[in-house]
């Protein structure tokens, strides 16, 4: 079809038949699956989804799209022509009968609001996503490492990410700028606070990375820094060097704040 790519969207197309097989491999997608893509493009990876999987819910911003979607012929196929980002997560979910897989080529613009919109879900099993490379990185970094953020403590707080494989950007149509990779996290991790409030904790923490999280926690509660170093932590670090442990300590300490 003559199609107009549209910048805004951050549409950059998988153009490798083979890496669509790959990316449901690494999803370890079987016939007992529900599955939810966010950005459905001109279907291809939507396509190899629904011959996987038990069920496919997509979802695509771009109104032009539509009628091509709507003939691919897919019996498994439910597709929604909205912004996934601004429909509330019980609503997406109302779709699936069990809990469901994330497979997804996302949108560079709605990467990060997407991974935390969905972390929050109680019926997510799994995430796999392309993601720019650094993205990627960043979700699987440790505490102490440069690309360590706000990203990679709340990731980790419900699974170990993984990146599964780089993906060059010769792959994609229009060609973007960077490279990507597949990540997937699985949400298996046992949780031992809430998970809202942990997020909540981690998101006040990086707020001023340069700032101690003495400086930051003080500001966002109205707690005086000497109040906060009475408690059995160490206040003077900076959120980059705090692991996922720390971060859960944290939390149990502001519960009744957040």
């Amino acid at each position: 079809m003559n199609f107009n790519f549209k910048k805004r969207f951050g549409q950059n197309f998988i153009t490798d038949k083979n890496l669509l097989s790959a990316i449901c491999n690494d999803a370890e997608i079987t016939k007992e699956d529900e599955v939810l893509e966010i950005g459905a493009g001109m279907g291809a990876l939507t396509v190899k989804l629904c011959e996987c999987a038990k069920k496919v819910v997509a979802y695509e911003i771009d109104q032009e799209l539509k009628p091509h979607l709507q003939e691919l012929g897919c019996n498994n196929l439910t597709l929604h022509f909205e912004d996934a980002l601004k429909k509330p997560l019980e609503k997406i979910e109302s779709d699936f009968d069990k809990k469901y897989k994330l497979v997804a080529n996302l949108p560079y613009y709605i990467t990060t609001p997407l991974i935390f919109k969905f972390l929050q879900s109680q019926r997510l099993r799994s995430l796999t996503i392309m993601v720019q490379k650094e993205v990627g990185e960043r979700m699987c970094a440790k505490a102490g490492e440069s690309e360590y953020g706000a990203l990679s403590a709340s990731c980790q707080f419900f699974g170990q990410p993984s990146i599964m494989r780089k993906v060059a950007k010769t792959v994609f149509t229009p060609q973007p700028e960077v490279d990507s990779c597949i990540v997937r996290l699985e949400i298996n991790k046992k949780r031992s606070v809430d998970a809202q409030k942990y997020l909540n904790i981690v998101k006040i923490c990086f707020k001023s990375r340069r700032k101690t999280i003495l400086n930051n926690l003080s500001e966002a509660f109205g707690i005086s820094k000497q109040t906060l170093q009475s408690m059995p932590f160490d206040f003077t670090q900076r959120a980059e060097k705090l692991s996922v442990e720390a971060f859960e300590q944290l939390t149990k300490l502001f519960e009744s704040y957040v």
